[in-house]
């Protein structure tokens, strides 16, 4: 299917700086770009792929200057990236059209007390447990287990191999990748006096508010009583670790690898790099962003704030840390030099006081 760079400015409500009528058919990466491809150019150190690619129309900001000559088409918007996206959802709309499935294919399970909405898909070999609730427009891939009492909302996406445990609580237009695990238990243990643990009930849920998106291979632990939250238009990535009780708050984003302990909460916006790990029983202020493989073990009252290092602290102590540390082995010889000098004028101090008269 092939659009001219003027429909697309109309959809994006932009500017176009060249051949209105020229035809895109696919979109590309800049350094990729052939013709008839659409790209985007939203990082400066990326210019310079502008003068060469062959690409036939690229999305730019409103202010941008070319500094050389160019042989595409521009289209200028306010944000290309969030422009870009656009494009990508109205590409895997069209694209994913044929793939619109509904019902319910052999063999599943579906137990006769669920509730399914209109226009659901089921796939097979997926297990539909008692008193389960599905929105309408939600699908569901195959092999999905979704435990008792769950509650899923409508235009979800359940991707191959996700466990819903029981008694889970799904809002509207989430989607979870592949082999996630919502509502396991929470990792309580109780030490006895001969070295062994006693294991805790863990009788708490999980509930995810609307237009959450959870990466493969993420674990979202059930509360020991309550639930555990992740709150509305949270983005999580793939091999995340969300302990019981925890609450994240909204529009937060967590990078792969990050661990989030029991009972912390997790202020609204904020921002968690990779490897990051955040201990338990802590509160963090809204806006917190923490760099990757942070460690944070205290809690952070003040808002927007970056936080780097283990253990974590303000950026630009940081920034200087991370200098003096690489200075480290030089600054050892300095030292090592040092008490060197200090030694021999020591010695000589010492020598010189045997031969003052009346000493």
């Amino acid at each position: 299917m092939q659009f001219t760079a003027k429909q697309i400015s109309e959809l994006l409500s932009g500017t176009i700086e060249g051949d209105e009528n020229v035809q895109v058919a696919e979109l590309s990466k800049i350094e990729d770009g052939k013709a008839g491809s659409l790209c985007f150019l939203s990082n400066p150190k990326y210019e310079n792929y502008l003068y060469q690619t062959e690409a036939s129309v690229v999305i730019v900001g409103q202010d941008f200057t070319p500094a050389q000559d160019f042989t595409c088409t521009l289209i200028k918007v306010k944000d290309p990236y969030s422009a870009f996206s656009v494009l990508l959802d109205k590409y895997n709309e069209i694209m994913n059209q044929s793939a619109d499935k509904s019902g319910i294919e052999e063999p599943s399970f579906v137990h006769p007390t669920a509730k399914i909405g209109k226009n659901v898909f089921i796939g097979a070999f997926s297990y539909i447990a008692e008193n389960v609730v599905i929105g309408d427009d939600t699908k569901i891939a195959p092999q999905v287990f979704i435990g008792e009492e769950s509650r899923i909302g409508a235009h979800c996406v359940l991707h191959p191999g996700v466990k819903i445990y029981n008694r889970s609580v799904l809002g509207d237009r989430i989607i979870i990748h592949s082999n996630t695990v919502i509502g396991s238990d929470g990792f309580g243990f109780a030490p006895q006096a001969d070295g062994t643990y006693t294991k805790i009930a863990q009788i708490g849920n999980v509930i995810i508010e609307d237009d959450v998106e959870i990466g493969a291979n993420t674990a979202i632990d059930r509360a020991t009583m309550g639930s555990t939250f992740i709150r509305k238009g949270v983005k999580l990535d793939n091999l995340i670790q969300i302990a019981h009780n925890v609450d994240v708050g909204e529009h937060t984003v967590v990078a792969a690898q990050s661990g989030i302990s029991g009972s912390t909460k997790l202020g609204g916006n904020s921002v968690v790099g990779g490897q990051v790990g955040i201990a338990g029983h802590l509160s963090l202020a809204k806006g917190t962003q923490i760099g990757a493989q942070a460690g944070i073990n205290f809690n952070i009252t003040e808002e927007n704030k970056q936080w780097h290092g283990s253990p974590a602290q303000p950026l630009r102590n940081w920034m200087r840390a991370s200098v003096i540390f690489k200075q480290l082995p030089t600054v050892e010889l300095r030292i090592a030099e040092l008490e060197a000098k200090i030694k021999k004028l020591t010695l000589l101090i010492e020598q010189s006081s045997t031969t003052i008269p009346g000493k």
